[in-house]
């Protein structure tokens, strides 16, 4: 079985275990990335099947303290950069009240973060008024349309972090619409 890692990150260090091909590479912003590759039987009449699944494990947990650390400064945050065009992305979904796109560090096939415009203080759910009421149903219904376009509807997760202990690493409120593959419980 031959494998083929292309990464702008350290050459990675293969180790295999029978029919498992377990890559380790320890790039900067990372402290393990570990790509699993599995192999379903081979039928002479059927092409291989492998199943891919990349894990991302970055000390989340220092990167969120640092990030509320400083959540009341009150300058843009990367999504405020990315409504403004600021900051290129790649857009799914639009309209006058959210904003939906690719998140750049995918841990599911589809993963998507779906933002509204304006922050107006929602910087984290824990921080939700009754104001919030119509933006808050605004973002699980465009959550849908965004699953919708992107043919997950019949299986997808919407994922919230609030704050440091949930990893909460941009303090402006945002949803995670992950799918394209089994989902596993419990999350976490």
């Amino acid at each position: 079985m031959a494998a083929t890692l292309t990464t702008a990150f350290p050459p990675p260090i293969f180790f295999r275990f029978s029919r498992v091909l377990r890559a380790y590479a320890i790039p900067k912003p990372f402290s393990k990335l570990s790509i699993d590759v599995l192999r379903a039987p081979s039928y002479s009449l059927r092409p291989e099947r492998r199943v891919c699944h990349i894990t991302a494990s970055v000390n989340e947990e220092a990167s969120a303290k640092a990030a509320a650390a400083s959540v009341d400064n009150g300058g843009p945050t990367i999504f405020d950069k990315i409504i403004a065009r600021e900051i290129p992305s790649t857009i799914i979904y639009e309209d006058d009240k959210v904003l939906a796109f690719r998140d750049i560090n995918p841990q599911a096939p589809v993963h998507v973060l779906l933002i509204p415009k304006f922050r107006d203080g929602l910087t984290q759910l824990g921080k939700a008024e009754s104001r919030h009421a119509e933006i808050l149903g605004h973002l699980l219904y465009a959550a849908k349309v965004v699953a919708e376009k992107e043919g997950i509807v019949d299986g997808f997760r919407v994922v919230i972090n609030n704050g440091p202990e949930a990893c909460q690493s941009v303090y402006h409120l945002h949803l995670h619409i992950l799918g394209g593959r089994q989902m596993k419980w419990p999350p976490g």
